[in-house]
C-alpha cells in the first residue's frame, strides 16, 4: 500500500496524541505534513499547546503545527469537564516544547497544501471538523482535489457519549459535520460504534508497561489518566486503519447531522446504502468492526519504535 500523505486535525487531548505518536512510529505507511489545531476536548490554546508538546517529545519539530478555529461555527452547548484533565494531556506535567506553532492560519494551511497537490492528500479529522468545513467553505475546489477523508466521530448504530447522545466530536460543531459529510469527499468514518471496541483493559496495559521505553512510559500514564473516565482509545483507530486497513470492516450509508439546539443535537443519523445505489447522496464508509486484540498489538509494536 503507498505511503498516505496526510494532514491530522486535532484537538489533543490523550487518544489524540496516542494517534500522533503511532503516526510518528509508522514513516513507512505514514507521511504528515501537518497537524492542524481545532477546539474541542480543550480551548484551542491548550489543543495547540498539547500538539507542540507531543511532536516535541518524539522529536519531530520538523512536522509544522498550524492553529485553527477556537470556537464552533454556531455557538452550541458549554463544553463538559473533560476526561482530558485540565491540561488536557492528563495534568502530568508534560514538558512544553520550545518551538512554536506556524503564523498561517490551519484552514488557510489545508486550502493552499491541498490545491498544491491535487490528489494526493488525505485528511485525518480527529476533533471536531469545524476547520474541514471551513476550509471547504472558504475554498470550495479543494472538495475535488482532496484524496480523501478519515475521520473520527459519530455514533450511528450505537448510543453517543454527550447530553444529546451524539458523539463528541460531531456534538461540539454539528454544522460542520454536515458540511463535511455532504461534500462528496470520499470519506471514511470511524465513530463510537467501532472505537467502543478498542478498549484499555489492565491485561493491554499490562503489556504495554513490560520494559517501556521513557516516551511510552508517559504515553501509558496520559492513557490511565483518561481510562478513568473513557476507556476507549478513539482517534488511534484512524492512525491504525492508515497503517493496517484489515484490522477494520465497515457498511456504506449516507449520514445525515441533527443540527436542530431542541433535537438530537449532533446525533449522527446512517441510512444504508448498496454499492451505486445511493441516488446521488454523499455515500460514508462507517466502520462498525475491528480486530481489537490486533490493534493493540500494533499500538504496543509502533510504540516501542519511539
Amino acid at each position: 500500500m503507498a505511503k498516505s500523505r496526510i494532514i491530522v486535525d486535532c484537538d489533543p487531548g490523550v487518544d489524540d496524541a496516542i494517534a500522533l505518536l503511532l503516526a510518528f512510529a509508522s514513516p513507512d505507511e505514514i507521511e504528515i505534513v501537518g497537524i492542524t489545531t481545532v477546539n474541542g476536548n480543550v480551548s484551542l490554546p491548550l489543543t495547540t499547546r498539547n500538539a507542540l508538546r507531543i511532536t516535541a517529545m518524539a522529536g519531530r519539530q520538523d512536522i509544522p503545527v498550524y492553529a485553527g478555529c477556537s470556537r464552533p461555527i454556531m455557538p452550541g452547548h458549554p463544553r463538559e469537564p473533560s476526561v482530558h484533565g485540565l491540561d488536557g494531556l492528563g495534568d502530568l506535567g508534560v514538558a512544553d516544547a520550545t518551538h512554536a506553532a506556524e503564523h498561517q492560519h490551519a484552514v488557510d494551511f489545508i486550502i493552499d497544501t491541498v490545491l498544491r497537490e491535487p490528489g494526493q492528500i488525505t485528511l485525518c479529522p480527529i476533533g471536531p471538523l469545524t476547520n474541514i468545513a471551513l476550509a471547504l467553505i472558504k475554498e470550495p475546489a479543494i472538495a475535488d482535489k482532496i484524496k480523501s477523508i478519515v475521520l473520527m466521530g459519530g455514533a450511528v448504530f450505537s448510543p453517543g457519549n454527550t447530553a444529546t447522545d451524539a458523539e463528541f466530536n460531531i456534538w461540539i460543531d454539528p454544522h460542520a459535520a454536515q458540511i463535511v459529510l455532504s461534500s462528496g469527499i470520499p470519506i471514511t468514518m470511524f465513530g463510537l460504534d467501532v472505537t467502543r471496541h478498542a478498549t484499555l483493559t489492565k491485561e493491554r496495559f499490562d503489556r504495554l508497561e513490560r520494559d517501556a521505553t521513557p516516551i511510552m512510559k508517559t504515553a501509558i500514564a496520559m492513557m490511565r489518566y483518561y481510562g478513568g473516565g473513557d476507556p476507549s482509545l478513539h482517534d488511534p483507530c484512524v492512525t491504525a486503519f492508515l497503517i493496517d486497513p484489515d484490522l477494520f470492516k465497515g457498511v456504506d450509508a449516507t449520514i445525515d447531522v441533527d443540527c436542530d439546539p431542541k433535537g438530537a443535537y449532533g446525533r449522527t443519523r446512517a441510512t444504508l446504502v448498496k454499492s451505486g445505489a445511493s441516488k446521488g447522496q454523499p455515500v460514508c464508509h462507517v466502520i462498525t468492526e475491528v480486530d481489537d486484540e490486533r490493534l493493540f498489538q500494533l499500538i504496543d509494536r509502533r510504540l516501542r519504535l519511539l
